[in-house]
């Protein structure tokens, strides 16, 4: 179990925490790319080299520059990344067998995205299925009313105890409720109370993306006009690339397979980060 935040800070520092390691396709090309123009020689054909460095450029350059063109995370949301960023995820996880680590944060661009929708769709009330820290929960808390509320779901006891002090150091902390437990359970729950949501964002364990989203839609948790988003569904390139695929990968990939063919809804997949799949019910007209 994690120490009580005062007593946190006077234990002995660990090792400087290592840079993020990429997760996204973008980010693994780019590492790819790089890796390959560190190994150019004068044995190389000329035009090969400029290429290749061409497109190593091209795609280390592309998540820098959205960060620099997307609006600035606030101060709350900045302070809660570097506590992430900083913390030592070995040690978290025991209860519930969960691997976790500081890449799991959607971060910067995501939450501005997030907070653009709720803004777009009008949102007052929110679910969240898998928080981890709260990044995710806290940039859509930013954009809901004065009066809105954003429900979280997490499974880990020690993870939701991390977020909900960040929450409690920041402006908009106050429109978030955690609830802790299998999400599966929560959502039976907030359905027998007759709870409905304008937005419901899914970022928890892959495999149980099908029953998350059934459940959402089979038990009138979304409003008619609600928005799903659905995070992940790009999940490294694994469902289009000829590597062997991990199990998050082949759930993935059965997930977006089983979206796309629901004439019941309407779906696009945006190459954001890891891809963040946007969907609602499909109106006749």
């Amino acid at each position: 179990m994690q120490a009580p935040e005062a007593n946190h800070a006077s234990q002995p520092q660990g090792p400087t925490p290592t840079p993020p390691r990429p997760v996204t396709p973008a980010g693994i090309l780019a590492a790819s790319l790089e890796r390959l123009v560190r190994r150019l020689d004068d044995g190389f054909d000329p035009g090969f080299a400029a290429e290749l460095r061409a497109a190593s450029e091209l795609a280390s350059g592309l998540d820098p520059y959205l960060v620099r063109c997307t609006t600035p995370e606030s101060a709350d949301l900045r302070s809660l990344a570097e506590r992430t960023h900083a913390e030592d995820w070995q040690r978290y996880g025991i209860d519930t067998g969960l691997v976790l680590e500081q890449e799991m944060l959607s971060g910067h661009v995501e939450g501005q995205l997030l907070q653009m929708i709720v803004h777009a769709v009008r949102a007052r009330r929110v679910l969240e299925i898998g928080m981890f820290t709260g990044y995710s929960a806290l940039a859509m808390a930013e954009a809901l009313p004065g009066d809105g509320l954003l429900v979280a779901c997490e499974i880990d006891a020690d993870v939701a105890a991390f977020a909900t002090r960040c929450f409690e150091k920041s402006a908009s902390g106050k429109k978030i409720d955690v609830r802790v437990g299998p999400a599966m359970a929560t959502l039976a729950d907030l359905a027998t109370a007759g709870e409905r949501f304008d937005l419901v964002f899914i970022d928890a364990d892959k495999s149980g993306y099908n029953d998350y989203l059934s459940a959402v839609l089979e038990t009138d948790l979304l409003t008619p006009n609600g928005l799903v988003c659905v995070d992940n569904t790009l999940m490294q390139g694994q469902p289009w690339t000829s590597t062997a695929p991990t199990a998050n990968g082949t759930a993935i990939a059965a997930f977006n397979d089983r979206v796309a063919a629901d004439p019941r809804l309407e779906q696009v997949l945006l190459p954001l980060r890891d891809g963040l799949t946007l969907i609602r019910r499909a109106h006749e007209a």
